[in-house]
């Protein structure tokens, strides 16, 4: 049997990244689905407890973009579909208007602090940690 190239050895290892990626999301959003939330949901709110720790904190969505792996118009509907479920509110930024600040509810931090416990145990099972 030939070598493996190491073009192909690059490609396994893709391939595998995406497998687990798959697994680990599938797996978190069966974990969170019963919540009313998704994988990317709470991407989201978990990103806001970190970047906005205290009640009443802001965090340009601006700067979830890069850190969140969806576009920024998924980014934005995603947003809004919180923000009509009463877990973050959105409000437009004075100093540049073509920006957007957003921030957890109360409800966001408690339902984000409900199923912490959940999303982590799922990256536990699918990640082997």
């Amino acid at each position: 049997m030939a070598a493996k190239t190491a073009g192909t050895r690059l490609e396994e290892r893709w391939r595998d990244i995406l497998s687990a990626h798959a697994r680990t999301m599938c797996e978190i959003d069966r974990a969170l689905h019963p919540h009313g939330l998704g994988a990317s949901d709470f991407e989201v709110l978990d990103m806001l407890v970190t970047a906005a720790p205290e009640e009443g904190e802001q965090c340009r969505v601006q700067n979830l973009v890069g850190r969140v792996h969806l576009s920024q118009s998924a980014l934005s509907r995603l947003i809004a579909r919180l923000e009509k479920d009463g877990l973050v509110t959105r409000t437009v930024c004075v100093e540049d208007r073509r920006g957007v600040w957003v921030s957890l509810t109360a409800r966001g931090r408690d339902l984000h602090a409900e199923v912490l416990p959940l999303q982590r145990a799922a990256l536990a099972r699918t990640l082997g940690a």
